[in-house]
C-alpha cells in the first residue's frame, strides 16, 4: 500500500525535473548542431516539448511528464546523431 501511495505522490505534483531536463537536452542537441544534421529527431523533440508544456498548462501533469520524458529522448538521439555525423 505505500508504494502505491508513493507512485501515486509521485505523479501529482508538477514534472519541474522532467521539464527542465527536456529543455536542456534540446539546448544541448541544437548546440551539437542537430538542426542540420538530424533535423527530424530534433523537430520530433521540439514539438513533443511544447506539447508537454501544454499539458503541464493545463495541469495534466502526467501527461506533461510522459512527453516531457519523450521530448528528452529525441533530443538525446538527435545531439548523438549531430555528433555522429559531424564525425564522419
Amino acid at each position: 500500500m505505500a508504494a502505491v501511495a508513493i507512485a501515486l505522490s509521485a505523479c501529482a505534483g508538477a514534472p519541474v525535473q522532467e521539464m527542465s531536463d527536456a529543455r536542456q537536452a534540446v539546448a544541448a542537441a541544437r548546440a551539437a548542431g542537430a538542426a542540420e544534421r538530424a533535423g527530424i529527431e530534433l523537430d520530433v523533440a521540439t514539438d513533443l516539448l511544447s506539447k508537454a508544456e501544454a499539458s503541464l498548462q493545463r495541469g495534466d501533469y502526467g501527461t506533461a511528464r510522459r512527453q516531457a520524458e519523450q521530448a528528452r529522448s529525441h533530443a538525446i538521439n538527435a545531439q548523438k546523431m549531430a555528433t555522429t555525423a559531424s564525425e564522419s
